[in-house]
């Protein structure tokens, strides 16, 4: 959850916050970086200054190089030169062991991989996403044997993401992360701390692993609960019936016993009874701040009667009503092309069409128009080219990724109020519901963080009641139980979505068509994520299969012209294979729609059936793409 006290523990850490209780240590020559939410950097250097601070010792010793290989235009005495290269000799043997020769180009991978600014930007004009990025490059290339990292994937696009994540799988040292994006926690990560008040509690596996152990382990305190309970009436009907008899001192012992097992619980729950029967009563009592348990029978059983059953952390809670159904086509696009007056596109598009219930994800690095093509969607500003088509019945609910409609100087609650007008009592119970309690709904707009804000633009979203969301970042700031409450609700939504979104954990829950944005141009992929990447990849294997091709110079007569390398030959095949398997799978899936498509039209179910007949003609679509991909290759 935010404010669980994840940064301040790497904080700690790292060693940059020194007001806390208790010890930490580390191993003798083991080495730290730490990547904060706000790097501190010198507003007096450029992006190339401060990435070559990472590589330091390389960046000295080559310029300590240059300095000698300059002195030998200098005139000197034989054992001056001959001191100079065994000085040259021993500085080339360290940079040789330093891998120092190709540090520009891996300098230039780093920078090009997390799209730092150029070079020469001041750090001083950087936003802050900006600056975070460069002091992420600077760290990797120290390469520290422990690597902290708060948030690192904010402000990177999928496929920085993906370089970050291939970099970490590899990294042989420790890595401990602070992040809310669930693919990239599931695709880098072996273990998972949860913190909460009572401390840390781990968990085996990637992040889905820790998704299923969280519900066995709450099923476990549930049962637990139960047990006690069972357990301390048993030891209060002992205690009543020998307290003032001759077993008097051990019935007195057992109420001590549970008395202090009830405060345990009463303040910290299940997991607070554990620490003091591991630590003992005096130093739970001091870690946890317990009061004086109960020294009476009647006392006693006043505080086991009041005794809460184990709950979930608050999460904020939400449903998406729309107000009425659109008609079955929302949005369809021809020849268009999106972005300003005066300057090239943006993008041009392949004509799509989105339909009532399907969900498309608009993906893409930064600053490729997505958020741009929103605002052409909501007539914000006309496409330089082509036309947009909105279906019939629509209502149009739009959430901006800056959270632009907020007011900031505006409180929480009159915020709210401005957008949906209600008593201020109702505002007050709907705004809990988003976690904004008691006089929290008085902070103002401007002091909230990145999280709040988002929570309030979902409040006053839900609320809208639109058929038709537009999405644009949703999920940012926002922690994961949030996060999932949102997909639970995206999920439950009886209306059309378009999802603008780095997070491919929601997009891999949600979408059913792709709209991805790459060199100039929106292409459009039915189906879910994973076959999205699937076709992606066997789109790869076809390029490489085809540029692997080597041309003969000067062709004999009895040859076709063309022929093929060892390495080529073998890439073929293996994207022949790809894209073989990507044909099985969508006839299976083509088999198991036509299936249930005669199940919904036997129940009458029209809605199912226009779902499942939009899935088969994507799917039929996708099949033939695939097909014509494999003729291509067995022609070579």
């Amino acid at each position: 959850l935010n404010g669980s006290g994840k940064s301040s523990l790497l904080r700690i850490m790292a060693g940059v916050d020194q007001d806390f209780v208790g010890e930490t240590a580390v191993s003798p020559g083991y080495t730290i970086g730490y990547l904060e939410q706000e790097p501190q950097l010198d507003n007096s250097k450029t992006v190339r200054d401060i990435v070559e601070e990472g590589a330091q010792e390389i960046v000295d010793a080559l310029r300590e190089f240059d300095e000698i290989n300059a002195k030998f235009a200098e005139p000197m005495s034989d054992d001056e030169m001959d001191a100079l290269l065994d000085k040259q000799g021993a500085l080339q043997d360290k940079l040789d062991h330093m891998q120092a020769w190709d540090l520009d180009s891996r300098l230039e991978l780093a920078m090009d991989a997390l799209r730092t600014p150029p070079g020469d930007t001041p750090i001083s004009v950087l936003s802050g996403g900006e600056r975070r990025r460069v002091a992420l490059v600077r760290l990797l290339l120290k390469e520290p044997d422990i690597l902290l990292l708060d948030e690192p994937t904010n402000h990177l696009d999928v496929e920085a993401i993906e370089w970050l994540e291939g970099t970490l799988k590899v990294w042989e040292g420790a890595i401990l992360i602070v992040s809310h994006d669930r693919y990239f926690l599931d695709r880098v990560v072996n273990t998972i701390w949860e913190m909460s008040a009572v401390g840390i509690e781990s968990y085996r596996g990637n992040y889905t692993a820790y998704v299923q152990q969280r519900e066995d382990r709450w099923r476990q305190r549930l049962q637990a609960f139960a047990d006690f309970k069972e357990y301390a009436v048993k030891e209060m009907d002992f205690i009543r019936r020998n307290i003032a008899g001759q077993r008097t001192q051990m019935a007195q012992g057992k109420l001590s016993r549970l008395a202090r097992e009830v405060e345990a619980i009463r303040v910290g729950g299940l997991d607070a009874l554990g620490k003091m029967q591991g630590q003992g009563w005096a130093r739970a009592a001091s870690e946890l701040d317990l009061r004086r348990p109960a020294s009476t029978v009647a006392e006693l059983q006043q505080q086991l009667d009041a005794l809460p059953q184990p709950t979930r952390p608050h999460t904020l809670s939400m449903r998406l009503h729309p107000s009425h159904r659109s008609g079955n086509i929302v949005l369809r696009a021809q020849n268009l092309q999106i972005g300003y007056a005066g300057h090239p596109p943006l993008f041009v598009s392949d004509d799509i069409q989105l339909n009532r219930l399907q969900t498309a994800a608009l993906i893409g690095p930064n600053g490729t128009g997505k958020s741009t093509f929103l605002r052409t969607i909501l007539q914000q500003m006309p496409p330089l080219q082509g036309e947009i088509w909105l279906g019939a019945s629509l209502k149009l609910a739009y959430f901006a990724q800056a959270h632009e409609a907020l007011n900031l100087d505006n409180s929480v609650l009159d915020e709210f109020l401005r957008h949906h007008p209600m008593l201020v009592s109702e505002a007050r119970s709907y705004l809990a519901r988003f976690l904004f309690r008691g006089d929290e709904v008085y902070n103002q707009v401007a002091t909230l963080s990145g999280g709040e804000r988002g929570r309030l633009a979902l409040a006053i979203l839900a609320l809208e009641d639109g058929n038709f969301l537009l999405l644009d970042e949703p999920t940012n700031h926002l922690d994961i139980p949030s996060q999932e409450t949102l997909q639970e609700a995206l999920e439950a939504f009886d209306g059309t979505v378009l999802l603008v979104t780095h997070d491919r954990y929601l997009v891999d829950r949600l979408a059913s068509q792709i709209w991805e944005v790459r060199n100039g141009r929106l292409r459009l992929y039915n189906g879910s994520y994973q076959e999205y990447l699937a076709q992606r990849e066997a789109e790869t294997a076809v390029l490489k299969a085809e540029t692997a091709v080597v041309k003969s110079p000067e062709p004999d007569s009895g040859s076709n012209g063309t022929t093929l390398s060892k390495n080529a030959q073998r890439q073929r095949a293996e994207a022949i294979a790809a894209v073989e398997a990507q044909i099985v799978a969508a006839e299976a899936r083509m088999e198991s729609l036509s299936e249930a498509l005669q199940a919904a039209t036997q129940a009458q179910s029209f809605d199912k059936i226009q779902e499942i007949s939009l899935e088969y003609a994507a799917t039929e679509t996708r099949l033939e793409q695939l097909m014509t991909s494999w003729e291509m290759l067995l022609d070579g």
